[in-house]
């Protein structure tokens, strides 16, 4: 079996369910992935292999078509001789671009939720009523497949385990997570926000942690200053996973390790911008409490760069609303 699930980090580790409903069928999964979400497939329990490629028509910064990768992805996959594939997408994604490489590598069975006709692409054409949660979504084509889960297995997000130590890098007592960073403005909670979260926290007696890729390490550390443990660009995608398994709460934007810290069972205090709708990418499987004002003028823009003056659905988030979500999600002062 061959699942094809591009994009980012969260994208991935939301397919996970399907992907496990794929591996309880099949002698076993190879996982195509772009190269944001290939530390994460990595991660996902029933996957086998993972074959990372930027696909041109998914990945947000894409690089020209260049026929001669396009070439070497169509011989990679036509030596794994795949009985079937089944390509997940987002919901505003089309699958048709990646059947097409697939059945010119041979692929004999390809399926898919398609709004648009597939012509001979897919032998398997899904379709999805309402507005599920992602997770849900891909579990309904791995259903439609002839693909269910386990009777043990609760459909929830999930990682591999058992995951990295991370003593010496986490805090051994009660901590929170504050993960400032985001893949595109939009999302993100306001910097002064993120410090005076921090700051107020601390001040409450929480241990806090804050956790962050490379690049944002400039971010990472304004955010924690002194008042707490800036963990940015000091863990691999596996290590952040065991960081956010250790911790009580975690506050983070609509991006990759909210989704990473459902797949852990760790509770989310969610800033999220209502740009895509949150009754399909909020946390999911896991206790959670939603910020943000889900009615602002942005709503379902799909937008990158705020169009409101202002940046409102969340600048008007304040950091005591924080702290009382992390207090009614369970959250250890130190």
């Amino acid at each position: 079996m061959l699942a094809v699930r591009p994009d980012n980090a969260g994208d991935v580790l939301l397919a996970g369910p399907a992907v496990r409903a794929l591996a309880a069928g099949s002698a076993g999964v190879t996982l195509l992935a772009g190269p944001h979400g290939c530390h994460a497939a990595e991660l996902l329990p029933g996957v086998d292999e993972v074959l990372t490629w930027r696909l041109p028509w998914i990945d947000p910064a894409p690089d020209p078509v260049d026929p001669d990768e396009v070439a070497a992805l169509v011989k990679t996959v036509r030596a794994h001789d795949f009985d079937r594939a089944v390509v997940f997408t987002s919901f505003h994604q089309s699958a048709l671009p990646t059947a097409l490489l697939l059945r010119l590598a041979g692929v004999p069975w390809v399926g898919a939720i398609s709004e648009d006709y597939p012509g001979s692409l897919l032998d398997l054409r899904h379709t999805v009523t309402g507005d599920p949660p992602e997770s849900e979504r891909a579990l309904s084509l791995a259903a439609a497949a002839g693909f269910t889960l386990p009777p043990d297995d609760d459909g929830r997000l999930a990682v591999r385990r058992p995951l990295p130590d991370v003593t010496g890098v986490a805090p051994a007592g009660p901590y929170l997570v504050l993960h400032p960073g985001t893949s595109v403005p939009a999302r993100a909670w306001p910097a002064h926000r993120w410090r005076q979260a921090c700051a107020l926290l601390a001040g409450e007696g929480f241990r806090v942690v804050v956790t962050g890729a490379g690049t944002e390490a400039g971010l990472t550390g304004e955010v924690a200053a002194q008042q707490a443990v800036d963990l940015g660009g000091r863990t691999t995608f596996a290590e952040l996973a065991a960081v956010l398994d250790r911790a009580d709460v975690v506050v983070a934007g609509n991006t990759g390790p909210a989704h990473l810290a459902a797949a852990v069972g760790t509770p989310v205090v969610s800033l999220f911008a209502p740009t895509v709708p949150a009754a399909r990418w909020a946390p999911h499987g896991v206790a959670s409490v939603l910020l943000g004002d889900q009615q602002a003028p942005c709503r379902g823009t799909r937008a990158v760069v705020c169009p409101v003056p202002g940046h409102p659905c969340l600048t008007g988030v304040g950091a005591e609303e924080v702290l009382a979500a992390v207090d009614g999600l369970g959250g250890r002062r130190g």
